[in-house]
């Protein structure tokens, strides 16, 4: 009779770095990070059609007992869900005397001018018209077609995720003195982040690049496909293949596709707000990671999902203080003419 061999343990997805260099010691990576190629890749995905929907916030931000407000583009937008849950998004001020709606309360899925008492349960009325709106399950979104220009889509364009059910999401919000396209660029330069993000990121190789010429709005060999490892403890890094996207001109998608946590996404949307007191431009950036894997641990993981959520918030959190001042910077170069854009 012939035994069963034992079953092997699958390999670990991490790794002890071996001869690990410091950070001045490590391969520059300007040569590769080539302005052309970055503004090439910037404009190709400004280039393609949003339907006009921009990301409002965090879906579970919305609230059936509270209004949400935001400013896009200049434009104040109030949200809240109505008696049945759904979302619902209109102008932010009262078609009455123009009172901010983002600070009424809502009662039974009516929203309460807290001025007069005007109530509006999502509905047109009295010249006040509800936006389109689309909730994915993780990010509210709202059409504005004033604003975006477009040809109108029906829903938004959505990357792939994997199924929220059985993943660990989360969403981090922050601002900054800049454009949605200095956002996007900033996304579209993976070359910094074992330069700029040495807390989280080594060993960064970018395996594949789009061309530096292209049609604009084309899709064709328009991936960045990254080799990069996730700083875990000391030596211990967990290495994986990343590749990152733009399927619309306020979106730059990253998917893991090999190592630990194939199939996660992190989804970057940058949403203009408008001029602030100075005149300079501001923009939300909205991100959203949905974290999977098939190991047998990650199934205990999920059960402590709210104690792990705002642990990946404040860790997108720390990497976006240093993007943001990247993205605020492009900004400035760019506005005085010094930036390569």
């Amino acid at each position: 009779m012939t035994s069963t061999p034992p079953a092997r343990r699958p390999r670990s997805p991490l790794r002890l770095r071996k001869n690990a260099t410091t950070w001045e010691r490590q391969r520059p990576t300007w040569r590769d990070a080539k302005p052309a190629l970055i503004d090439a890749a910037l404009k190709r995905a400004l280039a393609r059609q949003s339907g006009n929907w921009f990301v409002l916030g965090d879906s579970r931000s919305i609230r059936h007992d509270a209004s949400f407000g935001q400013t896009i583009a200049g434009i104040e937008v109030v949200a809240w869900r109505n008696e049945r849950g759904d979302l619902a998004v209109g102008p932010g001020a009262c078609p009455h005397l123009g009172a901010p709606l983002r600070d009424s309360p809502v009662s039974c899925g009516t929203l309460i001018c807290h001025w007069h008492g005007l109530s509006l349960d999502g509905r047109a009325f009295g010249g006040w018209e509800p936006y389109p709106t689309f909730d994915d399950g993780l990010l509210a979104w709202v059409r504005l077609d004033d604003i975006g220009g477009e040809q109108p889509l029906d829903r938004p364009v959505l990357p792939a995720r994997p199924p929220l059910a059985g993943a660990i999401a989360s969403v981090y919000t922050g601002q900054g003195v800049c454009e949605p396209d200095d956002i996007v660029a900033n996304r579209l330069d993976p070359w910094h982040g074992a330069w700029f993000h040495p807390y989280s990121f080594v060993d960064l190789t970018v395996r594949d690049q789009p061309a530096t010429a292209g049609p604009p709005g084309s899709a064709v060999d328009d991936a960045l496909i990254v080799d990069v490892s996730f700083k875990l403890a000391g030596r211990l890094v967990a290495p994986v293949t990343a590749v990152f996207t733009a399927p619309e001109p306020r979106t730059v998608v990253m998917h893991i596709t090999e190592g630990e946590g194939a199939g996660s996404v992190v989804e970057t949307h940058a949403t203009p707000i408008g001029p602030d007191l100075h005149g300079r431009p501001r923009t939300a950036v909205i991100e959203a990671v949905v974290a999977t894997s098939g190991r047998r641990g990650f199934a205990a993981a999920r059960v402590v999902t709210p104690v792990l959520r705002p642990l990946v918030r404040a860790a997108a959190g720390r990497l976006w203080r240093d993007d943001l001042a990247y993205a605020e910077r492009r900004w400035q170069l760019r506005t005085r003419g010094l930036s390569p854009s």
